[in-house]
């Protein structure tokens, strides 16, 4: 089963632009995008099978992933409403 990358414009295909604007003028969106790129690639070195862990751990990934999409979705947002 081909598994998703789940890359930021992949997430936010309408925003990639935004995305690397953001990321070289905002620190803060910059680690957040850095650190999901991390887990990111963890969870697909895992899913892929290049890494083995347990379940659990696996679903904590998925979850911080989750958290970190949703806090970069909210610094989107609010970039994009502020005429920036």
């Amino acid at each position: 089963m081909p598994h998703s990358q789940h890359a930021l414009v992949e997430e936010f295909p309408d925003r990639a632009q935004q995305i690397q604007s953001m990321i070289r003028s905002d620190d803060d969106f910059a680690r957040a995008a850095f650190d999901y790129m991390e887990v990111n690639g963890e969870i697909l070195r895992i899913e892929t099978e290049i890494e083995t862990t347990s379940d659990e751990y696996l679903e904590t990934l998925k979850k911080k992933r989750l958290r970190l999409l949703d806090d970069i979705h909210e610094k989107l947002t609010k970039n994009g409403n502020t005429g920036t």
